[in-house]
């Protein structure tokens, strides 16, 4: 297959953002092959103690806040799940975390959230989902490669608008990168959403 990358340059993850790249091709690219399916993740079972008060916040601040920009969709809808994910999970959270594993993949997670499992999350520029989850995989195959637990055996990641989260899962062993096929809207698929997201890092 003719490469979409030039050897000779550099690239960041907001990179493959901006070029349009589907991700099948970008898999491809590196060498992992992939699938787009319904992904069915796990789900904590256990009580969610903070999710009522999560979800009447949000439904009680959401009609006084312009969601136009990337920076109230932050701070509004991304940033309280973030933070009650680690109600849950106690995990250490690095936000614009840097690394770099070659010159083609390197640059900044938004959310690496680290626990037993490490999960990513990142906030789709200009709310463009399609393109938001080509920029997630580069980052998956960045922190396969750069990861050393290896009892990590697959690695969950998600990219947001803010409003909608989807998903996709790399499994480590056989090089496969799965896009997952549903979505979850805030607020009203708050309780799924916490429930993959807690799960995904214990």
């Amino acid at each position: 297959m003719h490469s979409i990358l030039n050897l000779n340059q550099s690239y960041t993850f907001s990179k493959y953002f901006e070029m349009g790249i589907s991700t099948q091709d970008l898999a491809k690219e590196f060498g992992y092959s992939f699938s787009r399916q319904r992904l069915n993740l796990s789900q904590y079972q256990d009580e969610l103690d903070y999710l009522q008060l999560l979800e009447k916040r949000l439904n009680e601040v959401l009609p006084y806040f312009d969601l136009a920009n990337e920076t109230s969709r932050r701070e509004v809808l991304i940033s309280p799940i973030i933070l009650d994910l680690v109600h849950y999970t106690k995990s250490q959270v690095r936000i614009e975390y840097q690394i770099k594993v070659n010159e083609q993949l390197q640059g900044y997670f938004d959310y690496l959230i680290e626990n037993k499992q490490n999960l990513l999350v990142i906030e789709a520029k200009k709310a463009d989902l399609d393109y938001g989850m080509t920029q997630l995989f580069a980052e998956l195959i960045a922190l396969d490669l750069w990861q050393e637990n290896q009892e990590q055996t697959q690695i969950i990641g998600a990219v947001t608008t803010g409003k909608i989260w989807e998903f996709a899962r790399l499994n480590r062993s056989n090089k496969l990168i799965e896009q997952g096929l549903e979505s979850y809207r805030v607020p009203e698929d708050l309780e799924p959403l916490m429930r993959i997201l807690i799960q995904a890092l214990i």
